[in-house]
């Protein structure tokens, strides 16, 4: 029972890590477009207003993702008053989001807002992996993320004093 368990282990892992290196980039082109986003909503803020900034970012985003819903299909899972509310903290999470790229842009820049927006993200991403926050699996820190995370706090560091 042993290597039976083994090899579908080591069955199962070359489709998860071809997946991974086909998420990866995908990822990173995402990151990318928020250093954009960063770039657009802090002079679309000084015009405009940093609310109405926001509102006009997510009423673009709704507009497109209803669209996409529509033309998309049949979607599976649970009506939307189906589920835990505490999974719906995203949504209030998201504009908050905004509300700061908007404010910061201007005033520190779009490196530095993005490298402190990224330590924050791998800071909590850390600590989420690690206890299993949320229903994530469980990945321990080991020190190879902290070297990672005093990295990115490292250049976090060098962007605010270049």
């Amino acid at each position: 029972m042993q290597a039976s368990s083994i090899e579908g282990v080591a069955q199962a892992t070359p489709k998860k890590n071809g997946l991974r290196l086909l998420l990866l980039p995908l990822v990173i082109l995402a990151g990318m477009g928020l250093s954009v986003e960063a770039g657009l909503l802090g002079p679309l803020g000084v015009q405009v207003g940093h609310l109405w900034a926001t509102l006009s970012i997510f009423g673009v985003g709704s507009a497109i993702l209803y669209l996409l819903l529509l033309f998309s299909g049949q979607q599976k899972g649970p009506a939307l008053s189906e589920l835990p509310r505490w999974q719906l903290i995203g949504g209030f999470l998201g504009p908050i989001y905004v509300v700061v790229l908007t404010l910061a842009t201007p005033h520190i820049g779009i490196a530095m807002t993005m490298i402190a927006i990224l330590s924050g993200q791998v800071g909590k991403s850390v600590l989420i992996d690690h206890f299993g926050w949320f229903g994530a699996a469980r990945k321990r820190v080991n020190g190879e993320r902290w070297i990672a995370l005093a990295l990115i706090v490292v250049a976090l560091v060098l962007i605010a004093r270049g």
